[in-house]
């Protein structure tokens, strides 16, 4: 799996696209064991879904139509990674079997949650060792391995490039996620999920910003999505929303010192707004700077009024 900080981006990514059409369990974790499970999706309480929200999601609100597991992969998925996860999957068979025994009724199979594994690439010998293939009615890229497995490989570089595979490209890597980052900054001010995907990337940059061992991938995305945030600012600013700038800025903030010391307590929380409230250069500069000044360095800063 994906480490810090893309991971987090993948997850709260899917989080908050699929909670728009139902509810997400984060970090559910499973009787039999200690096991967590990132992103466990189930239908709201009325148990049906929204046409018209699942419609903005495209493909991916096709896959939330039932209840899932969504595993999203940095780099290819491999057969114990997947294995792994199918494992966390069929813990949670026997907990809704069960249940059901407990209740004295049959399971109904589509009760049963999919595992989502959301992979860049995949070669064939993987596709074929878990004899994964293409189902009528379904895009290219989408492999069930067998209704019975109840698990799909979504191969995100073989989805075509269209509106409904948007959201689900965003997940990419190299020009795939370069084409879809650039999509998403094209699509107007209306969508519901434009803003909340860029704020989500605008965390994401934020936080390579100050990651220690950046390399040649992390800079080029960090190119890429400097000027798409700098002018979703910009442009922001000009519509005058500045208090929704400033609690995006604040957003950053905490997001940068969170990556940068690990964590958030009462002294830095006090210096979040005084430094957003810095004149922009000023603003500017200290995030650039914000990887190479101590705990203590910053805290002395703000707390001599400096």
């Amino acid at each position: 799996m994906a480490r810090f900080p893309y991971d987090e981006f993948a997850k709260g990514y899917l989080t908050e696209l699929l909670s728009s059409i139902g509810n997400i369990d984060s970090s559910r974790k499973l009787a039999t064991e200690i096991k967590e499970i990132d992103i466990y999706y189930t239908l709201n309480s009325q148990g049906v879904v929204d046409e018209q929200r699942k419609e903005v999601l495209g493909l991916l609100g096709r896959f939330a139509t039932s209840s899932g597991i969504f595993e999203p992969f940095r780099n290819a998925a491999t057969p114990d990674e997947i294995r792994s996860y199918a494992n966390k999957l069929f813990d949670i068979f026997a907990d809704i079997n069960r249940k059901a025994k407990n209740e004295k009724r049959k399971v109904i199979q589509t009760e049963l949650p999919r595992l989502w594994v959301l992979s860049p690439t995949a070669s064939k010998a993987l596709l074929k060792g878990f004899s994964a293939t293409l189902d009528e009615g379904w895009m290219q890229g989408v492999y069930f391995c067998g209704e019975n497995w109840k698990t799909v490989i979504v191969v995100i570089h073989k989805l075509p490039r269209t509106p409904e595979t948007l959201w689900l490209r965003v997940l990419g890597r190299g020009k795939v996620w370069e084409q879809a980052v650039a999509e998403v900054q094209a699509l107007g001010a209306d969508n519901p999920l434009r803003s909340v995907a860029m704020n989500l990337l605008g965390n994401l940059k934020a936080t390579l910003k100050v990651k220690q061992d950046r390399n040649k991938e992390d800079e080029k995305y960090l190119m890429q999505l400097s000027p798409i945030y700098e002018r979703d600012l910009a442009e922001a600013t000009e519509r005058g929303l500045q208090q929704g700038v400033q609690q995006g800025q604040c957003i950053v903030v905490e997001n940068l010192l969170t990556a940068r010391f690990g964590s958030l307590d009462p002294e830095l929380m006090a210096i979040v707004q005084p430094i957003v409230d810095l004149p922009a250069s000023e603003y500017s500069n200290l995030l650039l700077q914000l990887a190479n000044l101590s705990r203590e360095e910053l805290l002395a800063r703000f707390n001599s009024g400096n």
